[in-house]
């Protein structure tokens, strides 16, 4: 199936023939065509799947029918998304995919996210838009403004809806809702769909296209993963040698906290290798420089949050660290999926410790995984890895005390009462044997 058979006009084909587009991705041919009818679509593909251009296209094409916007502080396709980053890329996909329509049927899109000043972004809404890309909480500061009006939004896309739940925008979804008309498109596309998902869409969506384009052997990237056994204090030594070793041209390693961005970061610039860190408390314009000189190869690593694991199209990406792994399993698939994308082979890597070795089988099983541990010579673990018990979590009360293992090394009995010897069994009845074990209580995760 070609671009052309989707109901494309020439203008976008054009566009899509520069970037050597020649053939449609399932995401994009189950959702182009339903969008161009005007159904409201619920869509969940993989990562790296071509789901930005399956919304973004017929948006296009639709608004250019459709003919110019109405006069006023109004906008006609809403795009919602997690990331500042993420919608300064959709953005310059709309702006791409445009570039060829006729200079009357020029579309004006505005990218609306918080971290810069928003005196700026209420002029730019003088006259309305065609588009905004927004981030919820800016957003409504514009609406509570009075800059913006929701009123004739025709389409409404929630892209990454997942992660929209996940960073804590349900309210602000609430209130974004009820401004909208009641007869609009909406399209909802995400990688998963926990209860939260499910219970917007119902709510939103009406009689919606379900599109469900599962991994196959054939579309999933082709990632080479390992999993390195390294000790903790370690990892930023190993890190560093895999670089020179491999002759890494650019790496994004993902760490779990902004100080350790600026931290891993700055060892690796004292040895002599470009890096820069990302998180989410940097200002707007650093993380716009700190992205730009990546995807630029002015610096060769990035130390990232999960702030960059979503959305984040970085071209001929060849390797993915996770030097902490994600707290979710299901993040660890959007992380690695920022390599090997568009054709081209990626390398991801994980480091495992005795502290974290629970955690990444964690990942293994729920993504269906086995990934072979392997060591580096110079940086075999010292620590043991302790298998875990069969209760998850843990059994409450079997921990020792930091006294108590003083007092074990020195020969004595253990004070501590949440480490009591075991009763033993009492002897067995006339009547025959009977099996004992002490209580347990399984421990909290957090």
């Amino acid at each position: 199936m070609s671009f052309s058979s989707l109901g494309l006009s020439s203008p976008i084909l054009a566009a899509l023939a520069e970037r050597n587009y020649t053939e449609p991705t399932p995401i994009q041919t189950g959702a182009i065509p339903a969008v161009l009818r005007g159904s409201d679509v619920w869509a969940s593909a993989q990562t790296g799947s071509g789901k930005t251009a399956a919304f973004v296209l017929p948006i296009i094409e639709r608004l250019v029918a459709d003919g110019p916007r109405p006069r006023g502080r109004f906008v006609r396709a809403l795009i919602l998304v997690p990331t500042r980053e993420l919608a300064a890329q959709i953005a310059g996909e709309v702006q791409d995919y445009s570039q060829h329509l006729p200079r009357e049927s020029a579309l004006k899109t505005l990218v609306v996210v918080g971290g810069v000043s928003i005196n700026p972004q209420m002029m730019a809404l003088g006259g309305g838009a065609d588009i905004i890309v927004a981030t919820p909480g800016r957003l409504l500061d514009l609406i509570d403004h009075n800059s913006v009006s929701l009123s004739s939004v025709s389409t409404v896309v929630l892209d990454e809806a997942d992660r929209l739940f996940a960073l804590g925008f349900a309210d602000e979804l609430g209130r974004i809702r009820a401004m909208l008309p009641a007869r609009r498109q909406t399209l909802l596309f995400s990688a998963t769909f926990p209860a939260p998902v499910r219970t917007l869409a119902e709510a939103l969506l009406h009689d919606p296209v379900r599109i469900t384009i599962a991994a196959t052997p054939e579309g999933k990237p082709d990632i080479l993963q390992r999993a390195i056994e390294v000790d903790m204090p370690q990892r930023t030594q190993l890190l560093r040698n895999l670089i020179v070793l491999h002759e890494w041209t650019r790496v994004l390693v993902f760490v779990a906290t902004k100080y350790a961005t600026e931290h891993v970061a700055e060892k690796l610039r004292r040895q002599g290798i470009e890096a820069a860190a990302l998180h989410g408390e940097l200002s707007q314009g650093a993380r716009t420089q700190a992205l730009a000189d990546f995807k630029a190869s002015r610096v060769r690593v990035l130390i990232a949050t999960d702030v960059a694991s979503r959305g984040i199209d970085i071209e001929q990406l060849p390797v993915v660290v996770n030097y902490d792994l994600p707290r979710s399993p299901a993040d660890y698939v959007h992380r690695i999926g920022r390599t090997g994308r568009a054709g081209e082979k990626g390398v991801a890597v994980s480091f495992i410790s005795a502290e974290t070795d629970a955690h990444f089988r964690l990942i293994e099983k729920r993504n269906r995984l086995d990934v072979p541990r392997e060591q580096i010579a110079g940086f075999e673990p010292l620590e043991t890895i302790v298998p875990a018990p069969p209760q998850a979590g843990g059994i409450k009360g079997k921990r020792k005390s930091k006294k108590d293992k003083l007092r074990e090394a020195a020969g004595l009995p253990p004070t501590s009462p949440s480490v009591k010897p075991a009763p033993k069994p009492e002897e067995p009845p006339p009547g025959g044997y009977f099996s004992w074990s002490p209580r347990t209580t399984p421990r909290r995760r957090h």
